[in-house]
């Protein structure tokens, strides 16, 4: 069933109001409750279906301006549930705004599923995995008519925006729960629209990577472009467009879209780059939790080419799954020996093959094999709240990766001795030096005791001197097995740039049942040098390059709980968290 989209009230204080426009006189669905405000696009109303689309009116003519999204509706269209509807704005054909950079031609704004419009973080994830963005959010809170009267656009490049209820509602609220500002005679153009050439507005950088998300084949020099890198180079920096082309014809078969198949495609892309500085270089463009998705997809592909023992591999694949999504993960394995012919290379794609069967015999290959046993361990442990509740679910996730629990009761069961919060924290910061870990750590509440390498050392004479660095981090381990050992929260304050150097203070970690959290600061390598410059005492330049260099993160699962900390220096992701949805 085809469905009108509904007139949408302008805001009382609005000024492009006209005499046919529908106006919000009462604005009490609205106050009290938090909102969001998002800038309104000057385009055409858009509905998408599962089997087809139309503007506003379900009776609408075909248009030379919407013949981009109707493919991109043959794209997604298999993934809308029947009786749901996405509504947005077809901004393909430019009205009386010009539009530069825009991510795609087609924003969605709203869905639908029946007469239900579905709250707004659940709006943009479902759009999100269909690969289709949201207008650009200006605001957000509760009702606030003096923040929103304040608002200030540029009404050159922006016709005005929307205030609607985050929380979802019936078709029959509607008018009470979505109200705009438009501005003035936002209607600037002499011709309409449609009755004029077709004039596309211009895409974005941006637009290569939501395309990707919704199912389209990749343009290699479009992508490279959007993430600063260039699509040639020389030797294992060039991009293996034949790899590329594979592995989103395998991530299309496996149903991935969204996030994961640009992480599988981006992986595949970018497979030659250390993990770290693929992380650094794509948090801009794609945010930190896709950024170090895709970086450990890099990271981990080669290690389903190598020969593992049978009776290990469940193991294995479980903990592998606590990083990344093993079905991407295979699919990036096998792509990466596409165009090769030559013996080992055989032998690697039967190890792919292998170890592929064995995950799908395990139950490992879906999208998120891990969060049934997350929600039920949730539920069950709504009562607890805080870091016990977080230990408990670091704790389950570990033994399920490890084969031991399997079900939500197993992991109660094994959980309990965790409740009652009796376990020192322990801080671990991981990061090349200047990278903003010890600016970071101060700003960490309630911590009980410090431990700097760096501070054991400017005590011996030096920071710099890495002489008695075997005295030095034998002090440390002992100030720090002492300091747990009193309880409390401590910091372990190094570069800890691998798992050999974590490993040491994991061992006086356990041993005090300390839950450990890894901070993870990811800056690219040209910002740590700026920074390094800065610095009371600086590293030399030739030192931190070769920090950068050896700089392998950590994975997901390697502690109870790793923070993701960016160029700006504040938590942009965080893995271990027990209300995680991915």
């Amino acid at each position: 069933m085809r469905v009108h989209y509904p007139r949408t009230p302008h805001l009382p204080w609005s000024p492009g109001v006209t005499s046919d426009d529908v106006r919000a006189g009462d604005l009490s669905g609205l106050r009290g409750r938090e909102v969001v405000v998002t800038e309104k696009l000057d385009g055409e109303n858009t509905t998408l279906y599962a089997d087809g689309m139309h503007a506003r009116s379900p009776d609408s003519a075909h248009h030379p301006s919407r013949a981009w999204v109707k493919g991109l509706q043959g794209r997604i269209g298999g993934r809308i549930p029947a009786g749901w509807r996405v509504c947005g704005e077809n901004v393909y054909a430019r009205h009386s705004i010009v539009y530069q950079g825009l991510e795609s031609w087609f924003y969605g704004f709203s869905v639908w599923a029946g007469d239900r419009c579905l709250d707004w973080d659940g709006t943009v994830a479902f759009l999100r995995g269909l690969g289709i963005p949201v207008p650009p959010v200006l605001w957000r809170g509760v009702f606030d008519e003096r923040a929103l009267r304040g608002l200030r656009l540029d009404l050159a490049r922006q016709e005005g925006y929307v205030v609607r209820a985050v929380e979802g509602f019936g078709r029959e609220e509607f008018a009470g729960r979505v109200a705009k500002w438009v501005r003035r005679e936002h209607v600037t153009t002499g011709t309409h629209w449609m009755h004029a050439t077709v004039v596309p507005n211009a895409l974005g950088p941006g637009a290569a990577l939501w395309s990707v998300r919704s199912g389209a084949d990749p343009e290699v020099s479009a992508l490279m472009a959007a993430v600063g890198r260039t699509p040639t180079g020389e030797g294992s920096e060039a991009v293996d467009a034949e790899a590329v082309a594979e592995v989103s014809a395998r991530l299309d078969v496996l149903g991935r879209h969204g996030d994961a198949r640009l992480a599988g495609v981006l992986a595949t892309a970018l497979r030659s780059m250390p993990r770290a500085r693929l992380a650094a270089r794509l948090a801009g463009p794609l945010g930190m939790r896709p950024a170090r998705q895709v970086a450990d997809l890099a990271g981990l592909h080669r290690v389903l080419r190598r020969p593992y023992p049978d009776e290990e591999r469940r193991a294995g694949l479980g903990r592998m799954a606590l990083a990344a999504d093993l079905g991407v993960l295979h699919a990036v394995a096998a792509a990466g020996l596409a165009g090769r012919a030559d013996e080992a290379a055989g032998q690697e794609r039967e190890q792919v093959e292998w170890s592929a069967l064995h995950a799908e015999d395990a139950g490992l290959l879906g999208p998120a094999p891990l969060q049934p046993l997350r929600a039920g361990l949730r539920e069950a442990l709504a009562g607890l709240g805080g870091e016990a509740a977080e230990r408990c679910g670091a704790e389950a996730r570990d033994a399920w990766a490890r084969g031991r629990i399997a079900t939500v009761e197993e992991a109660v069961a094994a959980t309990w001795r965790w409740r009652s919060r009796r376990f020192p924290r322990l801080v671990q910061l991981v990061g090349p030096s200047g990278s903003g870990k010890s600016t970071f750590a101060a700003g960490l509440p309630e911590v009980d005791a410090y431990v700097s390498l760096d501070d054991l050392r400017d005590a011996r004479g030096s920071r710099a001197d890495q002489r008695a660095n075997r005295e030095v981090l034998g002090e440390g381990l002992d100030r720090l097995d002492a300091a747990l050992a009193a309880g409390g929260t401590v910091v372990w304050d190094a570069t800890s740039l691998n798992q050999q150097q974590r490993s040491l203070v994991h061992a006086v970690a356990r041993r005090r049942d300390a839950l450990t959290t890894h901070v993870v600061v990811l800056v690219e390598e040209d910002e740590l040098h700026r920074r390094n410059a800065r610095r009371a005492h600086p590293v030399p330049a030739h030192v931190l390059a070769a920090q950068a260099r050896r700089f392998v993160p950590p994975y997901p699962g390697q502690a109870h709980r790793t923070w993701y900390v960016g160029a700006r220096g504040a938590v942009e992701d965080v893995d271990g968290a027990l209300d995680e949805e991915a």
